[in-house]
């Protein structure tokens, strides 16, 4: 569900708002966090190594999610050569650490949320439960459609950092084209009859949700 097709229901809308923000900034501050952590000041001296929203949103993913239930926050710049571990170790534990992230929130809430269902009918339960719903769901979403191994996304980097050196080369060549790939495939694929990206992660995210939340 897009932020777009809740507009004519503003409870929906703004529950929708706040899980969106929550779920970005603790991905993005994840990044920032552990690059620091393993020897890259790079995030910290761009102000990233935070949990304020308005250090993480990105204009185009932020709009993207609202469209089509999709995007991302604003990539977290690191320089891998800093890495006390080294450049493709560091990279791939600095991108799982955001999916990680979501997955352990979506945890921790989801015995909330569910203790929400039951919780009586005022307006104001009835919010904090959707809110806590949506929250758990978008954290899923986020998880699941970092991890697709194409650039620019985490599962990409994981992927490179994971393969054999020969293999990791090759794949960075897809850096370049990766990004024009992936936007094709969220705006012109559903309406190509294409959806290439919800057949991939919309099993997982339903499955996910209905083991949290559910039926």
């Amino acid at each position: 569900m897009g932020l777009l097709r809740a507009a004519s229901d503003p409870v929906l809308l703004v529950s929708l708002a706040v899980a969106f923000v929550v779920a970005i900034t603790i991905h993005e501050f994840l990044h920032a966090w552990v690059a620091d952590r393993l020897g890259d000041s790079t995030p910290r001296r761009e102000g990233r190594v935070t949990l304020n929203p308005l250090r993480h949103l990105d204009p185009m993913g932020t709009v993207l999610l609202a469209l089509v239930g999709f995007g991302w926050g604003r990539p977290v710049i690191v320089n891998p050569m800093n890495f006390a571990i080294g450049p493709r170790t560091g990279m791939a534990l600095v991108a799982v650490a955001g999916p990680l992230s979501n997955v352990v929130l979506a945890l921790a809430l989801a015995p909330v949320a569910r203790s929400f269902a039951g919780a009586g009918a005022d307006p104001l339960t009835e919010a904090m439960g959707l809110i806590l719903v949506l929250t758990v769901q978008v954290n899923v979403l986020l998880a699941i459609f970092n991890l697709i191994p194409i650039p620019p996304l985490d599962g990409f980097a994981v992927l490179v950092g994971i393969v054999p050196r020969e293999i990791a080369y090759q794949l960075d060549r897809l850096r370049t084209f990766g990004p024009f790939l992936l936007l094709a495939l969220l705006i012109a694929g559903p309406f190509l009859g294409l959806n290439v990206i919800g057949f991939l992660v919309g099993g997982p995210i339903s499955f996910v949700n209905g083991l949290l939340l559910g039926p």
